[in-house]
């Protein structure tokens, strides 16, 4: 397992999270051993809006030994009152289902309490106005919820809140098809979506990936909206890739699809190089580095994925983004102009012109 650091909390956290979509499918039994599959296969990070009440009872069967070694995501305006998932902003109703869940979890504390599924501003309005984000605040500072986190898959709205909130980590649906405007919730153009990717990077908030692979549609070509389909490693690649993003969480219903998904650790890179996605990219993507590092190797050995993402975050505002540039082997003033990584590159970057631009910026 890898692990990465969120900057605001310095909570280490597994990169393969584990998402509960599917686990309400599995008997209580495989569901507990799963998920405790999950834990010893590395895996710390749980997230909780589940589908079904019934799931809650497994995570306590299954970590409760090892509540201290594990961080839940929890979500305030998840309502389970009708014994599956609902939505709800009213705050009554929120404060109800908290203490519902806690109870199911045996748990006292809460690592990361999310404003829940805000996509529109006026949810955000309703949100505050009815109470659930206040009382969010208030276990906050008692000291229940440790952390704040927000889940959206809009980013107009996620650029609202993180302007009017201190969140701490962003649940947002990251996949190239919704990156490129293909699916349900393919909300923000290009270039919005990326400014919250360089947004987290830059603020040090955490971004946990929900819907990786589409709701599956990216892994099957007859309902993929590319008319092709990736693998799961591919969009796992591809949502690490991200700027901002700690975690991903698919869900599993198996002790088999956990380790299908732990699998991706001991994958070699072409089984995860995504650059198939350069064929089917909107004209808008065009000319603009993913960091897929398609273009390795470098005849010289520049990491040119990391350079152009260097560079973008410090455009962005990330004032760390010029040390850790600095702190590369090779700059973008070694590269020699040879032009094998323009050849290769499927977005049509000119990296070679990126160079130039790129070593006049950092001064090397």
């Amino acid at each position: 397992m890898e692990y990465r650091i969120n900057k605001r909390t310095g909570d280490k956290i597994s990169i393969l999270g584990f998402g509960t979509s599917y686990i309400a499918e599995a008997k209580e039994a495989d569901a507990v051993e799963t998920i405790r599959h999950a834990y010893e296969g590395g895996v710390n990070y749980f997230d909780l809006a589940t589908a079904d009440a019934k799931t809650f009872p497994y995570f306590r069967k299954a970590l409760s030994d090892v509540r201290d070694k594990v961080l839940y995501q929890v979500h305030f305006g998840a309502d389970y009152s009708s014994g599956t998932y609902g939505w709800s902003t009213n705050g009554e109703t929120v404060r109800r289902s908290i203490g519902w869940q806690l109870e199911q979890l045996q748990t006292d504390t809460i690592d990361y309490g999310f404003i829940h599924c805000i996509d529109e501003l006026s949810d955000w309005e309703d949100y505050q106005r009815n109470g659930a984000f206040d009382y969010l605040m208030k276990l906050k500072e008692e000291g229940i919820v440790r952390h704040v986190g927000l889940s959206s898959h809009t980013p107009a709205t996620i650029q609202r809140v993180l302007d009017e909130v201190p969140v701490d980590m962003l649940m947002f649906s990251v996949n190239p098809g919704y990156d490129y405007q293909k699916g349900e919730y393919a909300k923000g153009s290009v270039d919005e979506r990326m400014a919250i990717y360089r947004r987290c990077e830059a603020e040090g908030i955490g971004i946990s990936v929900m819907k990786p692979f589409s709701g599956g549609q990216l892994l099957d070509a007859s309902i993929s909206p590319f008319g092709k389909s990736l693998t799961r490693y591919q969009c796992m690649q591809y949502a690490l890739d991200r700027p901002g993003v700690l975690t991903i969480l698919p869900g599993a219903s198996s002790v088999k699809q956990v380790d299908e998904l732990l699998g991706f650790f001991e994958a070699e890179g072409k089984e995860k190089d995504y650059s198939i996605i350069g064929s089917f990219s909107p004209s808008e993507a065009v000319g603009k580095c993913v960091y897929c590092n398609h273009c390795k190797p470098c005849p010289v050995g520049i990491d040119i994925g990391l350079v152009n993402k260097y560079y973008d975050l410090a455009l962005n505002g990330d004032t760390m983004a010029a040390e850790h540039y600095k702190g590369l082997e090779l700059h973008a003033d070694d590269c020699i102009g040879c032009g094998h990584c323009n050849s290769r590159c499927p977005f049509r970057v000119d990296q070679m012109t990126r160079m130039k631009e790129i070593s006049t910026y950092f001064g090397k």
